[in-house]
């Protein structure tokens, strides 16, 4: 029977799903698969000397001994394992203890309830790195780079990563309040989330025109069991209608299976170039290739932002420096570095960092992402965020939210006449001409049921292709 491991590649740690949720890139052991190496044994690759370890065992007799309240000897070998990872400086390098380490296990096949987004640590701050399309979390308006301050009125200051997603995942129908800091905001507002099931579908198609030329557009939300069969069985509906280009989206992508990424790209790079590349602690790197002898007839595109990461990075990397396609958006996340758990022999594990990945001209993008080939910024309505009407914002008020509110009736539509947060008459005027235009009683003030509506307006205006900068460069660039 083939032993199979688990090397987590993504940019996060955790989906925040009902069981708390991990997603992997899965790669084979040395006994067969495409990846590398993974014969990591505890028992062969475990301590190499004890020196320096009696004094560990020093400080565990004394604390159990002669500590003036009694402690759990499973407590103390646990902080110590989480002091020496802590140590490491590494974010991606944690403690799963046995009941973190079977929730993992039993989330891998990608069905879970929760609020449908993925964090990571960054220093120490717990960090938003994408919501997943038509999730709660999306819909709510979380967007990537959000910092978690609260959950439901407790800081997560000093929490790790696990602790923090702790609080925040749920079974479907309950709510949880997130307070978040975002950049550009000068104080943070509280997000109400209703968690649901999480869709499993990661790959969606479509057909775009652009001046009578046919250019298929692929959205992949995450990289999980199934997608790459999804992905090819799009593609081939699309390629069979006639398509002249490709866009491949992967903004807001956090990452997923290694399996699937690669084989993705087999599909549309050719074998000159590595996909992507391994580096090991020693400096030794190893190169994977695909086995695909001519490259697509049509153009390609990738579609990025900051929300893009891990395993849509290595798409996105292979697909610019092996392929030679553009990548039109933003930069994307930046994380470079494999994990994979280790088991100890009691249910518990340690997700160790292992290894780098690297792109195929060898560039290791951790911390510092992708760059665009064509760098496209969304208009300033896509920065906006839920708006905070704690009290109805009416005339005469100068605040962020009232700043926040103006550039969501610019960005819809009705002029404000200043988007500095100074609630003029001008402001007012569009206040009561959304209000009129939607069948609201007409009062030039942003109550809460104003605020619900300009906010589920403006995310159905950021959903209309025609207010999609990025997609709308990269279909005149494929239909040139």
């Amino acid at each position: 029977m083939k032993r199979r491991w688990i090397v987590l590649l993504m940019a996060v740690s955790m989906l925040l799903g009902a069981a708390g949720a991990f997603a992997g890139m899965q790669w084979a052991s040395a006994n067969g698969g495409s990846g590398p190496e993974a014969g990591f044994d505890t028992g062969r690759q475990g301590v190499q000397s004890a020196e320096g370890l009696e004094k560990v065992g020093q400080a565990y007799s004394l604390i159990l001994s002669s500590y003036v309240e009694e402690v759990k000897k499973e407590e103390l070998v646990e902080g110590a394992i989480q002091g020496m990872l802590n140590k490491l400086g590494d974010p991606y390098s944690v403690y799963m203890d046995a009941e973190t380490a079977r929730q993992f296990n039993e989330t891998l096949e990608s069905s879970f309830e929760g609020i449908g987004a993925e964090v990571s640590m960054v220093g120490n701050k717990v960090i938003i790195v994408a919501p997943f399309k038509e999730s709660p979390a999306e819909k709510a308006g979380l967007k990537p780079n959000d910092q978690i301050l609260k959950v439901d009125g407790e800081s997560v200051e000093g929490l790790d990563l696990y602790e923090a997603t702790l609080r925040i995942k749920g079974e479907k129908g309950t709510a949880v309040e997130l307070e978040i800091m975002r950049s550009g905001l000068k104080e943070p507002i509280k997000v109400k989330i209703i968690r649901d099931e999480i869709p499993q579908i990661t790959v969606y198609s479509d057909m775009k025109n652009l001046n009578g030329e046919k250019i298929g557009y692929l959205e992949i939300t995450s990289f999980s069991q199934e997608t790459a069969k999804e992905f090819k069985n799009e593609l081939g509906s699309l390629e069979k209608q006639g398509m002249s280009g490709l866009i491949i989206d992967v903004r807001g992508n956090p990452g997923g299976l290694l399996d699937s990424v690669e084989e993705i790209l087999k599909e549309l790079v050719t074998e000159k170039k590595p996909l992507y590349q391994i580096e090991q602690r020693s400096g030794e790197k190893t190169r994977y290739f695909s086995t695909l002898k001519k490259a697509k007839e049509y153009p390609i595109a990738v579609l990025t932002d900051k929300g893009s990461a891990s395993a849509s990075e290595i798409l996105a990397g292979a697909l610019k420096e092996a392929g030679g396609y553009p990548v039109v958006g933003e930069k994307t996340f930046g994380k470079g570095t494999v994990q994979q758990p280790v088991p100890m022999g009691d249910g518990s594990n340690i997700k160790l960092t292992l290894f780098k990945w690297l792109t195929p001209d060898g560039n290791w993008i951790h911390k510092t992402g992708i760059e665009p080939t064509l760098p496209v910024q969304q208009p300033k309505l896509f920065d906006t965020h839920p708006i905070q009407a704690e009290e109805p914002l009416k005339r005469d008020m100068n605040s962020e939210q009232v700043k926040n509110a103006q550039e969501i009736l610019e960005g819809i539509g009705y002029a404000p006449g200043r988007t500095d947060g100074y609630f003029n008459d001008q402001t007012e005027m569009a206040v009561k001409a959304f209000q009129r235009k939607n069948g609201m009683k007409v009062t030039g003030i942003i109550d809460a049921k104003t605020a619900a509506a300009l906010e589920e307006t403006a995310r159905q205006e950021m959903k209309r292709e025609e207010n999609d900068a990025q997609l709308q460069h990269a279909l005149k660039l494929l239909a040139k």
